[in-house]
C-alpha cells in the first residue's frame, strides 16, 4: 500500500501530510504524540489503507509542517479544522495518540458534528496531577521544534478544566485504547470513557504508552472491529 507525501497551505502556513488509500474511500485522520512526526502512522495505515483514505498530518512544529511562533492544543485543533476544510472532508473518524488524541478530545467536544467515530490511544484530557518537570534544551538538532515540548508540558501542568467538564459533549461512538504498562494512569482512561456517552475501553496489557508500535497486530484488531461494528 504506497503512502503519498503532500504539502497543503493552511491559515497561511505550510502543513505535510502523508495519505494513504483511495481518495473516494471513507476518511480517517490519524494525529502523532509530541515529538513523533505522521510517519509514525506508516503501519498502521497499510492496513487500514486497504478499506479506507488515511490522513495522516504533522502537526505544527512536527515533520514537514511549519515550526510557528506559538505552540497550544487550541491552535492544533485549529490546525485540524482547516486541514479537514482544506480536504473536504465533512465528517471523518479521528485518531490520536498521546499529544494528538488531547488534540482529538478537544476537536471532538467542539466540532461534534464533524467526527464520524473517535479513536484515542492511551491519552486522557490534561487533568492536575504532579507537575512535570520540564527538560531543559538539549544541544543536538531535533527532528521537531523544541519549543512544542514546554508549551505542551506547560498547559499539562495548567489543564483547562472546561476539556473534562465537556466530555459528555462527545456524541459519536468512541474507543478509548490503554496500553496497561504506560506512564499514563489507566483508571484515568477509564474515568474519561464513563463520562463520554458511547465509549468502550480497551486495555492492550504490557503495550505501554506506543501501543501501536508495541502491539501492532492488538492494535490493528482492536480499532478493526470498532470500525466495523
Amino acid at each position: 500500500m504506497e503512502t503519498r507525501v503532500n504539502k497543503i497551505e493552511l491559515n497561511g502556513f505550510t502543513f505535510q501530510y502523508r495519505e494513504t488509500g483511495e481518495s473516494s474511500s471513507p476518511p480517517i485522520v490519524a494525529l502523532h504524540a509530541m515529538g513523533a512526526s505522521a510517519e509514525t502512522w506508516d503501519q498502521v495505515a497499510a492496513v487500514l489503507g486497504e478499506k479506507y483514505r488515511v490522513l495522516a498530518l504533522n502537526q505544527r512544529g512536527h515533520g514537514g509542517s511549519a515550526r510557528t511562533s506559538k505552540y497550544t492544543f487550541e491552535l492544533m485543533c485549529d490546525d485540524l479544522l482547516y486541514f479537514a476544510n482544506a480536504m473536504h472532508l465533512e465528517r471523518f473518524t479521528l485518531i490520536g495518540h498521546s499529544m494528538g488524541g488531547t488534540v482529538s478530545y478537544l476537536f471532538a467536544e467542539t466540532f461534534p458534528t464533524r467526527i464520524e467515530r473517535l479513536i484515542v490511544e492511551d491519552t486522557p484530557p490534561p487533568f492536575q496531577g504532579k507537575p512535570i518537570e520540564v527538560p531543559s534544551k538539549p544541544s543536538e538538532s531535533l527532528p521537531f521544534d523544541w519549543e512544542v515540548i514546554p508549551s505542551i508540558l506547560g498547559q499539562l501542568n495548567e489543564p483547562n478544566p472546561e476539556w473534562w467538564a465537556r466530555l459528555t459533549d462527545i456524541i459519536m461512538p468512541t474507543l478509548i485504547i490503554g496500553g496497561g504498562s504506560s506512564h499514563i494512569p489507566q483508571n484515568k482512561l477509564q474515568e474519561v470513557s464513563e463520562l463520554i456517552p458511547n465509549c468502550e475501553f480497551v486495555t492492550i496489557e504490557t503495550a505501554g504508552h506506543f501501543v501501536h508500535d508495541d502491539n501492532l497486530p492488538a492494535f490493528l484488531a482492536t480499532v478493526k472491529s470498532f470500525l466495523n461494528s
